[in-house]
């Protein structure tokens, strides 16, 4: 049998002295992870507390860049600023990651004049990342440096320094980046959204940026994903309930719509109907079986809308109308839908 290996750290436990009972493990871990989460919580209020015109200034370089924001870092700080390059681009900012040592061997190139280059080190004295900072300054690329320590080498070649409040970190020894990293991905953050905010983008231009997941599904329109033309099931008030549940059936949405003369929505028959006027299925019409009044959604309501409106109401079905004709179905959506609906098409963001 092969022999499986086993990091040495893994077996690694330290017991107590003296023979003493060991405390209960699970009561320790939980202790622990109270206390790093409890520090890190209070640096980033200590962080938010020293933001001042700096910070602002910072917004505002990125806010006037001409192409794209190259975020750049190494170790933690590497991983922190890959998020933030992200963070920044899924809320409408250019930006791309650049790593600190790969940028000596050539891909520095990424970097143009047009760019503002952001560059996080917690001491502030990292090598790899100086030659990235002196070429981006050569070449009239602003750089945005983000530091506990206002005398570093990286803080005294950025044109703005962002300093990091000295906090102790949560590791044995104060050794490993943990709390100091935790305030950095959340300075980046607060750069992203403070310029998102500024720009005022639409809900239609976040969508853009995030087609798929949960968010891209709940700021579509509900036109985007709605049930139309043949697949609508509509029928007349005076049409027989046997053909009504046929018409059911064929288009598997479980509700029937009921229309009159002039095409205008005036009632809707579901399941619920059915069992509540059971006398009236077999001999009656749609109008004898059918609820009045149902509810309507507009066709530019966000999904979103469409989901709370179905939870508030205990619904499954949305009958989709225009504003300027609200009793014309146009289509519908259901509850089922919103899980399962394809991406639309692209839509491009105006720059501003």
């Amino acid at each position: 049998m092969e022999r499986q290996l086993q990091h040495p750290l893994n077996e690694r436990r330290i017991e107590p002295e003296g023979g003493a009972l060991a405390p209960d493990p699970a009561a320790a871990h939980l202790s622990v992870g109270r206390n790093v989460i409890r520090m890190e919580a209070d640096a980033l209020n200590q962080l938010a507390d020293s933001l001042g015109d700096a910070f602002g200034q910072a917004v505002e370089m990125i806010l006037g860049c001409r192409q794209r924001v190259i975020v750049s870092g190494i170790g933690k700080s590497g991983h922190v600023a890959r998020k933030t390059a992200a963070t920044l681009a899924a809320t409408g900012t250019p930006a791309l990651f650049i790593h600190a040592a790969e940028a000596t061997h050539g891909d520095v190139g990424m970097v143009s004049p047009g760019d503002v280059l952001i560059v996080f080190s917690n001491s502030g004295a990292t090598v790899e990342v100086q030659p990235l900072c002196i070429y981006a300054k050569t070449i009239g690329c602003p750089v945005i440096g983000v530091s506990r320590n206002p005398n570093s080498l990286l803080m005294r070649t950025a044109d703005l320094g962002l300093l990091l409040p000295k906090v102790e970190e949560a590791c044995t020894s104060s050794l490993a980046p943990t709390t100091s990293s935790t305030m950095m991905l959340a300075l980046g953050d607060a750069l992203a959204v403070a310029a998102l905010r500024s720009r005022g983008l639409s809900g239609a231009e976040i969508r853009a940026l995030h087609p798929g997941g949960e968010i891209g599904v709940g700021l579509r329109s509900v036109e985007d994903i709605m049930h139309h033309g043949d697949r609508l099931p509509l029928v007349h008030g005076g049409t027989p309930m046997p053909d009504v549940l046929m018409t059911m059936t064929e288009k598997r949405l479980g509700i029937a719509g009921v229309i009159n003369e002039q095409g205008e929505l005036v009632g809707i028959i579901t399941d619920g109907d059915l069992r509540r006027r059971a006398r009236n299925v077999i001999f009656g019409t749609a109008a004898d079986v059918m609820t009045d009044a149902p509810r309507t959604i507009p066709r530019t309501a966000r999904v979103q809308e469409a989901l709370e409106l179905m939870n508030t109401h205990r619904i499954t079905v949305l009958f989709v109308v225009d504003e300027q004709q609200p009793r014309i179905p146009l289509g519908a959506v259901q509850i089922y839908d919103i899980a399962v609906s394809p991406a639309p098409e692209p839509v491009p963001i105006v720059p501003r």
